[in-house]
């Protein structure tokens, strides 16, 4: 049977597989090797996630802006397989799901009472400076990191007819052979790492929440062993999930956690500080953008403390997106088939960063009015509870915390079904459509790797993992965009786009 599997799986499944055996084996070793590891990269390349991040960014947003825009992603009157709003919330699900709930309350309410990103705490400017790095971390920096992925891979998966793999994609700057060989699965493998370690923790947390949860509404003991139980269930419930396949089970959870986020969303907003939420989300906009520049490039080479913050919260999440990339890249491009360019990075970089930011104004501004004006310290909970915290201060209180709970669960599947299906695809060749056991296979090792990650040093772990596992796959990342630059200006020029009166498009 094992004959059946290629060699990318093989070889990334036992990495994975020997790295939660030392987990569980060896658990204060492997917490403080991460450690130190992490520690090394954001201290001496913190200045490399910066710029990269950034020039993936100004990547996307000039095929926002040039001719080339108009080019698909498909063939000749190829329609998107999914309709908008239903691309939207799978995107959106998968990219990021768990997280959003998860920080919604807690990153807010910590950068403006805990942890400074300026070193005020507690004040009116504290709170606008709270809101405009939470915008920054969840923003267009964000998704610009998964749109890069998903556009490289499905311009030449879906246009050029190649693997829907990450080693395909630089064919043209590498060659078939070598795409093809041992240096491709090499790229392959990493990719497949990097995907497992970024998924796996993004379960964790979930398993986190849902713990919090039930720890804050029926005083459940928050622990491993909990968290074990929340994870086998749930394991079950993603694989029946993932058996059904894209079309159906993915599907129908993403557009009910779009309704259940929705129906939270609107419980929040309804029922807690109406104006001051949409008076937040008006102010943190305009200083998004007038402080973005210096967000990007923010690395305070003369402030110790100030860069201790930046490597606990920036260049953390630059490195769960990169984790993540992979991933969400994969799936983002497979159901992305048949959209322009200019239609796909607007979507992919606007439209979901919109959405977070009403989000974060909502739960994290109800928690800020909160504290601010000394109803409640929402920043004394535990940052898994904190969300729980906001909903005891509204009517209907308890309601949308089990609406909560339902929507992390709801996340959580979504998350481990669509992690399971892009590995699936990942290492079987490029397949649209991977097989059950496959799948299945993935979907028990992604748990086993967030429960031994749990295990060895909870969520410092998960953050330590991740945060080693971006750096390889950030270099393939710069590769892809150089492959991708190269060969679409190539067909850019051949198409004549751009001209007064280009060439129909034979592709297009």
């Amino acid at each position: 049977m094992l004959s059946k599997f290629t060699t990318v799986f093989k070889i990334s499944a036992s990495i994975m597989l020997i790295l939660v055996v030392i987990g569980v084996v060896w658990p204060d070793g492997l917490e403080e090797t991460t450690t130190t590891v992490k520690d090394f990269i954001a201290n001496k390349l913190g200045w490399y996630y910066l710029i990269v991040v950034t020039l993936f960014m100004l990547v996307c947003l000039t095929f926002l802006f040039t001719p080339l825009g108009r080019i698909k992603l498909g063939k000749k009157g190829e329609k998107p397989e999914f309709s908008r709003p239903t691309w939207i919330a799978m995107l959106f699900s998968a990219g990021m799901g768990i997280g959003i709930v998860f920080w919604g309350t807690a990153e807010p309410i910590s950068h403006y009472a805990i942890s400074s990103p300026t070193g005020e705490t507690a004040t009116d400017q504290a709170i606008k400076d709270a809101m405009r790095f939470t915008y920054f971390h969840w923003g267009i920096h964000a998704w610009a990191i998964y749109g890069i992925v998903a556009l490289v891979l499905a311009y030449f998966n879906f246009r050029h007819d190649h693997a829907g793999l990450i080693s395909a994609t630089l064919k043209p700057l590498i060659g078939e052979k070598a795409a093809e060989g041992v240096i491709g699965k090499v790229i392959d493998i990493l990719a497949v790492i990097a995907t497992v370690i970024g998924v796996a923790t993004t379960l964790g947390f979930g398993a986190v929440q849902i713990n919090g949860g039930l720890s804050y509404l029926f005083d459940i003991p928050t622990g491993i062993l909990v968290q074990f139980i929340i994870i086998a269930i749930v394991t079950v419930l993603f694989m029946i999930s993932a058996w059904t396949g894209l079309g159906k089970g993915i599907k129908i959870l993403s557009n009910a956690n779009m309704g259940l986020a929705g129906l939270l969303f609107l419980l929040v907003f309804i029922f807690g500080p109406t104006m001051f939420i949409l008076n937040l989300f008006t102010n943190s906009i305009g200083a998004y953008f007038q402080y973005l520049p210096n967000m990007s490039f923010r690395i305070a080479p003369l402030n110790p403390e100030t860069r201790e913050w930046i490597n606990a919260w920036t260049i953390f999440y630059w490195a769960w997106w990169i984790a993540w990339s992979p991933f969400v890249g994969v799936f983002i491009a497979r159901v992305s088939r048949g959209r322009s360019i200019r239609e796909f990075v607007f979507t992919v970089l606007i439209v979901p960063s919109v959405i977070g930011f009403l989000w974060f104004s909502t739960f994290g501004g109800t928690a800020i009015n909160l504290e601010h004006n000394a109803v409640d310290t929402i920043s004394s909970l535990a940052t898994e509870e904190s969300l729980f915290g906001v909903f005891s201060n509204i009517p209907f209180g308890w309601v949308a915390s089990v609406v909560a709970m339902l929507l992390i669960a709801t996340f959580f599947i979504t998350s481990a079904d669509s992690g399971t299906f892009v590995l699936g695809m990942m290492t079987t060749g490029g397949s649209e459509t991977p097989g059950n056991t496959i799948k299945l296979t993935w979907g028990g090792l992604l748990s086993a790797t967030a429960l031994a990650l749990l295990y060895t040093g909870g969520l410092q772990a998960l953050q330590n993992t991740m945060i080693i596992a971006a750096l390889p796959f950030s270099i393939i990342m710069l590769l892809m965009v150089i492959s991708f630059i190269k060969a679409i200006y190539k067909e850019g020029r051949e198409l004549g786009v751009g001209r007064f009166h280009p060439p129909k498009d034979k592709k297009s």
